[in-house]
C-alpha cells in the first residue's frame, strides 16, 4: 500500500475500486452462455436498475462463465483504486463508453430484447464485467493472467455481491443480437486494453 493510501486509510476516507475484467471464450458447445447473458440482461432491465437484481444477475455470469472455464482462451483486466466517489464514478462511465463500442457489444443493465430466444451459432463470445465496489479485494486488484488467479476473481466478484459492497455493474458481451457471428477478425481489431493469455494457449484475440 503506498503513503497516499496509508494517509487516506487513516484519514477514514472510504476506498472505492474499479475494476474491469475482459474474457473470450471460443468454441461451438460456448454458444448457451448467450442466453445465460441475454437473460441477464432482461432481468436487470426489468429491475430498472436495482442493485440487488444486478448483483445477482453478476453472480450467475459469473458462475456460469466458471462453468465455461474448459473454453476460456484469453482474459484481461484493468482497474484502479480512488478515495473519491465522484472520481470513481467518472472512471466508471469512462469504462463504461468503452466497453460498449467494443466488439458491437449488448449491455446487460441498458438493453432489452422481446424476441424469442435462440441459440446462435458463434465460436466466439466476449464478456466485459465492470464493477465499483468498496473495500479491498486482493483477487481483482493484480493482474489476472495465470487461470487460478481469474478463476478467483470470478469468484471474489460473486462474494462482493453477497457482501453488498458493491456499488456499481455493467455487463457488456458479444455478439450483441441473437443470430451473430463474433469472428476472429472482429476480435483482431477489437484490442483489449492488455492482452493476457490463460492456460498458456496464444491465440488471436487481441
Amino acid at each position: 500500500m503506498g503513503l497516499r493510501d496509508r494517509f487516506n486509510q487513516l484519514s477514514g476516507q472510504t476506498r472505492f475500486v474499479v475494476s474491469r475484467i475482459f474474457m473470450h471464450l471460443s468454441g461451438r458447445e460456448v454458444a448457451p452462455l448467450l442466453g445465460v447473458l441475454n437473460q441477464a440482461a432482461r432481468e436487470a432491465v426489468d429491475s430498472e436498475g436495482d442493485m440487488q437484481v444486478l448483483g445477482e444477475q453478476l453472480a450467475r455470469v459469473c458462475e456460469s462463465l466458471l462453468e465455461y472455464e474448459t473454453f476460456w482462451q484469453s482474459a484481461a483486466n484493468e482497474g484502479d483504486v480512488m478515495w473519491d466517489e465522484g472520481e470513481a464514478g467518472d472512471y466508471v462511465n469512462e469504462l463504461f463508453t468503452d466497453s460498449a463500442g467494443r466488439y458491437g457489444s449488448a449491455i446487460a443493465i441498458a438493453s432489452n430484447s422481446s424476441e424469442t430466444f435462440a441459440i446462435p451459432m458463434t465460436r466466439n463470445v466476449v464478456v466485459m464485467l465492470t464493477v465499483a465496489f468498496e473495500g479491498e479485494v486482493p483477487e481483482l486488484e493484480d493482474s489476472l493472467a495465470d487461470i487460478a488467479v481469474l478463476r478467483a476473481g470470478l469468484k471474489a466478484l460473486v462474494n462482493l455481491h453477497y457482501r453488498g459492497t458493491l456499488r456499481a455493474i455493467q455487463i457488456h458481451f458479444s455478439p450483441a443480437q441473437l443470430g451473430d457471428e463474433l469472428t476472429s477478425d472482429h476480435l483482431v481489431v477489437q484490442k483489449s486494453p492488455e492482452r493476457v493469455v490463460v492456460k498458456g494457449v496464444p491465440n488471436e484475440t487481441g
